[in-house]
């Protein structure tokens, strides 16, 4: 029988402490330590770590599950969480056994550091290096975001290979490594609190041990371990910030009354349109999300497919609901006390964040048109 006992708990931190917070974190563009601590002192850090080192065992699902209730109440939060589970895929898979001891435990919290400044989008194409030298092997890079980046323990961390010209190689490099500079601190429009900075790597010294898989492995591990996971993600995210959307929208249109008439504005039958198809929008966005989950479980000869698909419509589809619900509430949606305009700039986060929906929308093309992706 599944384990759906995350639902529940994720339901109970979200509604309280995340809910609680999630207006500070955004006006204040800080990171979420409150709904952290409580996510990680609910056992959640330990969600996609095998039971044999104390974490729950649980996949994808479990793990989009708890992203998209997240994103109903603070998507800043939701993306931290997505990112931790993301970087713990990788270490779960190819990490060393007191890692992944102290992500189960909730002593680690992970990031993914691909992105950067030279390849930009592409994450699966690093530019920058790692070379042996006395101590160890040296890193250099420009990454151009890491998301938790004051407060991740450590990333999973991308470069060229030390050797041959395979695509990329990983490495689990501490966040308090000499060396490493964290740029600036985050000031965005959207997703204000997920502390996303560039990081400089300039001469930083790992053991060659923290490889994450073989060298030059890189690219096969971001294929197959984390674009299901990340796009499942990420769509989730989107997901619940539709799903708060339409919530907020309702109740705001509902309670809103014409003095002169006493009626409301939501007894405006063009209001409920806009409300029907900004339901409709969610709900099959849900649909595909379900469907890609369920094609991965089943190792669906489509399953990659949907993976691809999955982020591109749904971060599309949110920021159509939100331009909608920007456009139902009014002048109202414009103040942060009608709970709508936040959501409205943290959904336009997803279709930039790689790989981006154009990006997505050329591979799926690709596949389309029986093509090579890479």
């Amino acid at each position: 029988m599944t384990d759906t006992s995350h639902i529940d708990t994720i339901a109970r931190v979200a509604s309280t402490t995340v809910a609680e917070h999630a207006g500070a974190v955004d006006k204040e563009g800080r990171f979420p330590t409150e709904s952290v601590e409580a996510i990680r002192a609910a056992g959640l850090f330990g969600l996609v770590s095998a039971t044999s080192v104390g974490g729950q065992g649980q996949a994808i699902r479990a793990a989009a599950e708890v992203v998209e209730r997240l994103a109903r109440e603070c998507p800043s939060t939701a993306m931290v969480i997505c990112m931790h589970y993301a970087g713990t895929a990788v270490i779960e898979k190819l990490g060393a056994e007191s890692v992944r001891r102290d992500i189960a435990s909730g002593k680690h919290l992970s990031t993914l550091a691909f992105s950067e400044a030279g390849s930009r989008s592409q994450f699966w194409a690093p530019t920058s290096t790692a070379k042996r030298d006395a101590k160890g092997v040296r890193l250099d890079a420009k990454k151009s975001w890491i998301t938790s980046a004051h407060h991740a323990t450590a990333y999973v961390w991308s470069s060229k290979p030390l050797e041959g010209s395979e695509a990329s190689s990983l490495w689990l490099v501490p966040q308090k490594a000499s060396g490493l500079t964290i740029d600036r601190a985050f000031d965005g429009l959207g997703l204000r609190g997920n502390d996303s900075s560039p990081v400089t790597a300039s001469s930083v010294v790992v053991p060659e041990e923290n490889l994450l898989g073989k060298d030059g492995g890189g690219f096969g591990t971001m294929m197959e371990v984390v674009l299901p996971i990340f796009n499942a993600m990420n769509a989730a995210c989107s997901i619940g910030i539709m799903e708060a959307a339409v919530t907020r929208t309702a109740a705001h249109v509902s309670a809103t009354k014409f003095e002169h008439s006493g009626s409301s504005v939501a007894d405006l039958p063009t209001v409920r349109a806009y409300l029907a198809k900004m339901r409709v929008k969610a709900d099959m966005s849900r649909t595909l999300w379900q469907d890609t989950l369920s094609a991965l479980e089943a190792g669906r000869p489509d399953a990659m497919l949907r993976v691809l698909e999955v982020k591109a419509a749904c971060g599309d589809a949110a920021l159509e609901v939100l331009d909608v619900a920007m456009r139902v509430a009014g002048g109202a949606a414009f103040r942060r006390d009608v709970g709508v305009e936040r959501f409205f700039r943290d959904a336009r986060a997803g279709a930039v964040m790689a790989p981006t929906s154009d990006a997505l929308y050329d591979f799926i093309g690709k596949a389309v048109c029986g093509m090579p992706l890479f």
